[in-house]
Order: C-alpha cells, then sequence, then structure tokens
C-alpha cells in the first residue's frame, strides 16, 4: 500500500458526503483529495488530474449513475479501486457493480471504521463488502444457470488459490495457508487475472464461480 493513500468521494449528498471526506482525513496515511457530486465531474477531473489510489461512489446520482461510471473510470484509469457506497443491495445492482469492476461494495449503514478499512483492504488486493450484500451475491450466483465449461489454462496451483479467494482469504493468508511467499501468490493472482480476462479479486472469483470453475 502506497505511502499516502488518494481517495475520491462522488457522492451527491451533501451531510454523508463530508461526514465519509472527514473520516478519510482522520487516518493517517490516506487522504480524501477530491469530492464530486456527479460521475460526469470526477470524469472531467480524471482526464487531466493524476487518479487517486481510490474512488468511493455512490450508485443513485443525478446525471450518470455510479455503475456506469465504473466503466468510464477504470477506462481511464484501470489501476483506480471503486468501492461503491449506497443504499441499495438488490440482486442487480449488486451484480452489474461487479462485472462492471467494482472492487467493493458497501451498504451507507457501514460503521465508519468499515469504511476505512474497506479502502485498506482493497489496496492489499481484498474485495470488502458488507456482509449481507455478500450474502445476496452467493445467493445470486447459486440461481445462475450453469454456463458451458472453459479451458482457461489455470494451473492446479491457480484453482487452488481460487478457490482459497473464495473462502475469503487474503494474499498473505493464502500464502500462509499454502506456504508460500507473498510474492509468489501475487504472481499467480496477476496470472489467474490475465488468463480470466478480469481485473480484480471480486471479478476473478464472481468467474469462477459462475462458470463453475473451483
Amino acid at each position: 500500500m502506497s505511502e499516502n493513500v488518494s481517495v475520491w468521494l462522488i457522492e451527491d449528498h451533501h451531510d454523508f458526503r463530508h461526514m465519509v471526506f472527514r473520516v478519510i482525513n482522520q487516518i493517517g496515511g490516506m487522504t480524501c483529495t477530491r469530492m464530486f457530486t456527479t460521475c460526469e465531474e470526477a470524469l472531467s477531473a480524471l482526464k487531466s488530474e493524476n487518479a487517486p489510489d481510490v474512488v468511493l461512489s455512490d450508485v443513485g446520482l443525478p446525471g450518470m449513475n455510479g455503475i456506469a461510471g465504473i466503466k468510464e473510470i477504470k477506462a481511464i484509469a484501470p489501476g483506480t479501486h471503486v468501492i461503491m457506497l449506497t443504499v441499495y443491495d438488490d440482486h442487480d445492482k449488486v451484480f452489474e457493480a461487479i462485472c462492471a469492476g467494482a472492487s467493493g461494495y458497501l451498504l451507507k449503514n457501514s460503521s465508519e471504521e468499515t469504511i476505512t478499512n474497506a479502502i485498506q483492504e482493497v489496496l492489499r488486493g481484498g474485495a470488502p463488502m458488507n456482509p449481507r450484500v455478500a450474502k445476496k451475491v452467493l445467493e445470486m450466483f447459486a440461481k445462475i444457470a450453469p454456463q458451458p465449461k472453459k479451458d482457461y489454462g489455470l494451473s492446479d496451483r491457480e484453482k487452488e488459490i481460487l478457490v482459497l479467494m473464495s473462502t475469503g482469504l487474503m494474499k498473505k493468508e493464502i500464502a500462509d495457508q499454502l506456504s508460500l511467499s507473498y510474492h509468489t501468490v501475487s504472481n499467480h493472482l496477476r496470472s489467474i487475472y490475465e488468463k480470466l480476462h478480469v481485473h480484480t479479486h471480486g471479478g476473478a472469483v464472481a468467474k469462477a464461480m459462475r462458470e463453475k470453475l473451483l
């Protein structure tokens, strides 16, 4: 994780926006450098300014919604993590956000500690989700009709790591579990992302579950 994590916030509710801004800036090594009320404003800034490490975005925004915004943000700044912070926890919006490239999905009633921990977690390669949302994701994928199984060329070790990822383990925990170095696990994760054509921890697990790769 970088020494000073930069965070942008896209939120149209004044009080909530300033509460999150205050919370982030109270954490050492983490700064909310920009706030926006619409995706359009954030995208305009992203084209002329250095991309942040993390973007926190609402879903229900005036103009372009937050889920459409994820795709645009990732197109301009693929290395930026996007965490949805919203009141919506229905299956469709969760699924759309994950498919669009969201690294995490939290509800607005999450504690201040949960929000700041989620920012740190995505930078460590995790995919933070409110427990209620995580349960909905599992239920949702359980109902999806099986797809024809494809051969993505995953090695036995990569499949083993995918299984551990699906249980919620982080890189360091996977390394400890398999008696591997953190660097070796990072290399395997990069290979898994490339083979599955995904960019995030959550995207890899979602695709593996959807296509019965585990």
